[in-house]
């Protein structure tokens, strides 16, 4: 990219340099990267000042919370950006990178902010977040069943942008709405029709990305190797992603959804025994999940999927573990139902426990909403957020009944609605996938992934304990390298330097864990695009030291 330096900058910009010179007192280092941001940046309208915040800003706040979805990094003493800019064009974000670069500024990348560990926006060193949000456009072709979407947008807004066009095309992502579209297809991305087309990364035939040059590259400039590394394999690690060339899928015009609710007093833990060897099993329409919470004797659970938060009560006499087996089946539901009682009579299926629907209410539906409400529900960025901690695990073998029982134990040690785990089963199309096709690794073999999560907002170290107790619960039943799914990372399975190189051994600690023998593909990709490592984060690809 080339860099040509603008004759006038704005005065407000220049003001605001001031401004932040003066009341932080930044190093000289810091200064000069604010007055590279003003002499780099295209002049008027286009400038970067117009979409720069500092915390003199009175926005600043309101632009960094906007987005994150973790409230445990979101506190009075959570490391905060030196500036946060929100970009329109394409050459303010040419203008961050090479400023951030030439003065050694990290620079982290936000999407939708569902970022387990806040790694898209907090860092322990010095930076500048840059923040997507307004890269949203999204362009549906229904003819061709393909869409355009560019990286800032939200799973609801793709969402509700293909129901615009048509009631029987479908991306293959995941089931909440304010996902970001990037996050997502960065790490894989997973949902409803995991089984019959795969995930949302499996399911890209394109994208635009700026690297750490500066140059605008697509599918056939950037090559296939990085191609290959950003659908699935961290795409922070590579570059910033503009935009994403979807292949949409057909789905049915109506879509059975159900629910059913067990407790271990109605032989809950018998039916997941046997979910576990059916689930992955069952036809490619079906889409079988499972939860387990702990729930007050004699009072409803929730809806799966509400937020979770601090229990107040602590008899344990009173409490016993709910497990809901939810899902869709892309059909009707008569269909369905005589299915399910060939092929899981356990389960008990009912016609009351099913609901036909569209596609887009399924998905309504798995964001919490009415599936009668209007689909604009789902172009809302706002959405509930707590502050947790989540880990997850990819089990191959069947936990044994003896260790279920176990299991439901340490559900019991926390209080409703505090904690919860989530198991998404494999099998279908997931089977059919090589574990090369893209760095993300999980396929043939993987009954099911186990998600865990808990609540943060009481006792944290009481939590963490909690819930890294009950991950080690489940290691006897995952694979030799305890594999993990890197968007709900993880900085217990292992960290890189804050600052200097990281070594691939020490990278191999976390990143075989997400990534199996596809690491090594990965950081020779790494070496080649970014071999000074500009783009990086505590769980970001290295290139090799030489």
């Amino acid at each position: 990219m080339k860099i040509s330096a603008t004759s006038q900058v704005p005065l407000f910009f220049l003001l605001l340099l001031l401004s932040l010179v003066t009341s932080q007192n930044p190093s000289n280092s810091y200064q000069q990267f604010f007055e590279c941001l003003a002499r780099y940046s295209p002049p008027s309208a286009s400038s970067i000042s117009q979409v720069l915040y500092t915390p003199q800003n009175a926005s600043y706040d309101s632009v960094l919370y906007s987005s994150i979805r973790n409230l445990r990094y979101a506190t009075s003493t959570t490391p905060k950006p030196l500036a946060i800019v929100t970009p329109m064009q394409d050459s303010q974000i040419q203008t961050l990178i090479y400023c951030s670069k030439k003065h050694e500024i990290q620079m982290r990348i936000r999407g939708g902010g569902h970022d387990y560990e806040g790694l898209s926006y907090v860092s322990k060193v010095p930076f500048v977040l840059l923040d997507m949000i307004y890269y949203r456009s999204i362009y549906v072709d229904a003819v061709a069943a393909t869409a355009w979407v560019q990286s800032g947008a939200t799973l609801g807004q793709l969402y509700y942008s293909i129901a615009e066009k048509s009631s029987t095309l479908a991306f293959p992502g995941g089931v909440w709405y304010t996902v970001g579209v990037t996050g997502l297809i960065s790490g894989g991305g997973y949902g409803h029709l995991r089984r019959k087309y795969g995930l949302a990364a499996d399911n890209v035939i394109d994208a635009r990305l700026i690297d750490v040059n500066g140059r605008i590259l697509d599918r056939q400039t950037m090559g296939e190797d990085l191609f290959w590394a950003i659908r699935g394999g961290g795409a922070s690690s590579f570059g910033v992603i503009l935009s994403w060339k979807l292949k949409l899928v057909y789905v049915p015009e109506i879509i059975t959804t159900f629910q059913v609710d067990k407790t271990l007093e109605q032989n809950g833990s018998e039916i997941f025994y046997k979910w576990q060897l059916i689930a992955p099993k069952l036809p490619k329409d079906v889409d079988l999940r499972a939860s387990a919470l702990p729930q007050w004797k004699n009072i409803p659970n929730p809806q799966i999927g509400t937020v979770l938060n601090s229990g107040n009560r602590s008899n344990e006499a009173e409490k016993t573990v709910s497990i809901q087996f939810i899902g869709t089946f892309l059909g009707p539901r008569d269909k369905f139902i005589a299915l399910m009682s060939e092929s899981f009579p356990e389960l008990g299926l009912k016609l009351e426990d099913c609901r036909e629907v569209s596609n887009i209410q399924v998905l309504l539906l798995s964001s919490l909403f009415s599936p009668y409400d209007s689909p604009t529900e789902l172009l809302s960025r706002a959405s509930p957020t707590i502050a947790f901690k989540a880990k997850s695990a990819f089990v191959e073998t069947p936990i044994s009944r003896d260790d279920l029982n176990g299991l439901w134990q340490l559900l019991l040690q926390t209080n409703p609605p505090t904690s919860l785990i989530r198991f998404t089963s494999y099998g279908g199309m997931m089977d059919e996938i090589p574990e090369s096709a893209i760095p993300f690794p999980h396929r043939a073999g993987t009954l099911y992934m186990v998600y865990m999560r808990v609540s943060t907002d009481g006792d944290v170290a009481k939590s963490l304990r909690w819930i890294r107790n009950l991950y080690k619960y489940v290691i006897p039943y995952m694979n030799p390298i305890q594999t993990a799914y890197v968007n709900y990372n993880d900085l217990d399975l292992g960290v890189n330097n804050q600052y200097g190189p990281t070594s691939y051994e020490q990278a191999s600690k976390w990143g075989r864990k997400y990534f199996k023998r596809n690491l090594d593909r990965l950081v020779a990709v790494k070496s080649m695009v970014d071999p000074e490592n500009f783009f990086r984060h505590e769980q970001s690809i290295p290139p090799l030291q030489i």
